[in-house]
């Protein structure tokens, strides 16, 4: 009787033990991040829903993408391309379509920036007032005419590449600090550099946002630049992979930031990139990797199957 109750504890020690490693196992394996809303519409065969997106079971992280004109005395403007008006209000639909994603884990952030030219700020205070604005829009505030209706997003994301390179950790800063001050949720910050070292717009350097120390997730762009993206073979990938990983300040997540279309220069089939050997494999050991983050949302749902497995 006492022998098989020894069975019986040593048992469940090591089903114990399992669970903890399944758990530990599973938190540090990467994810999948991606864009949505600069892709078409809401229908099959472009972009689709935020909700279809999601429901997909490939994405840990989501930004909605973008923010496109704020700063120098503008105000700001959500643009969803084919998806929605904001103006008109229509674009409020998609506060369920963001409850239902984050129901489900997923972090849903405002992206800011994009190839546009429409933005960029002056000074601390105008920082400082998107801030404000921001949470009055996009986050825990009271306006009823939000372009997103009653959502409530869990942070944003920097995707900046004009428009001057100031200001934006006093943004990130003043958003989290009236998040606290306002009992919100845990407010995330990412930002999106393009992979020559350092980004122009983002750094790491002096008075850039990648030096203060506040990014949680880090979106390295690794296209449209053939110096360091697939063009430059695996070696320049991991090189400069490499190079990002040991020098931004903090303990930010990276992701290795990836086109899912052929059509977008650096692109890197999904075989090729999980394969042994490979640029996945070897990167993953390298500095605090987060995963993969994927452009190009119309082709990116099979991209993402294809990988997932393996990020």
């Amino acid at each position: 009787m006492g022998h098989r109750s020894y069975k019986k504890k040593v048992l469940g020690s090591v089903l114990t033990t399992l669970v903890v490693l399944s758990a530990v196992n599973f938190s540090s394996a990467g994810q999948i991040a991606t864009y949505w809303g600069q892709s078409g519409n809401d229908d099959a065969g472009s972009e689709g829903s935020l909700a279809d997106l999601c429901n997909s079971n490939n994405y840990g992280i989501v930004m909605i993408a973008f923010l496109s004109v704020f700063g120098r005395g503008q105000t700001p403007v959500l643009n969803l391309a084919g998806h929605c008006d904001p103006p008109s209000g229509s674009c409020a639909r998609y506060a369920s379509d963001i409850a239902t994603c984050q129901s489900q884990g997923i972090k849903v952030l405002l992206s800011l920036g994009g190839a546009s030219a429409g933005y960029g700020l002056d000074s601390a205070d105008e920082a400082r007032e998107l801030a404000q604005y921001i949470w009055d829009n996009y986050m825990g505030g009271s306006n009823d005419n939000s372009p997103l209706g009653a959502a409530q997003v869990d942070g944003i994301d920097l995707d900046i590449e004009s428009g001057g390179s100031s200001f934006y950790s006093d943004l990130g800063g003043r958003l989290r600090e009236i998040a606290q001050n306002n009992n919100y949720k845990q407010v995330y910050l990412a930002a999106a550099p393009q992979c020559p070292f350092p980004d122009a717009s983002l750094g790491p350097a002096a008075g850039k946002f990648l030096d203060a120390s506040l990014a949680d997730f880090v979106f390295v762009q690794f296209y449209n630049n053939p110096d360091c993206d697939f063009q430059a073979g695996v070696s320049g990938i991991v090189s400069s992979w490499t190079q990002w990983t040991g020098n931004i300040p903090g303990t930010p997540e990276i992701y290795l930031g990836l086109p899912a279309s052929t059509a977008i220069a650096g692109y890197i089939d999904s075989s090729t990139l999980v394969q042994s050997g490979g640029v996945l494999e070897q990167i993953k050991g390298i500095g605090n990797y987060g995963g993969v983050m994927l452009w190009a949302p119309t082709t990116d749902r099979t991209y993402a199957t294809n990988i997932k497995g393996s990020v």
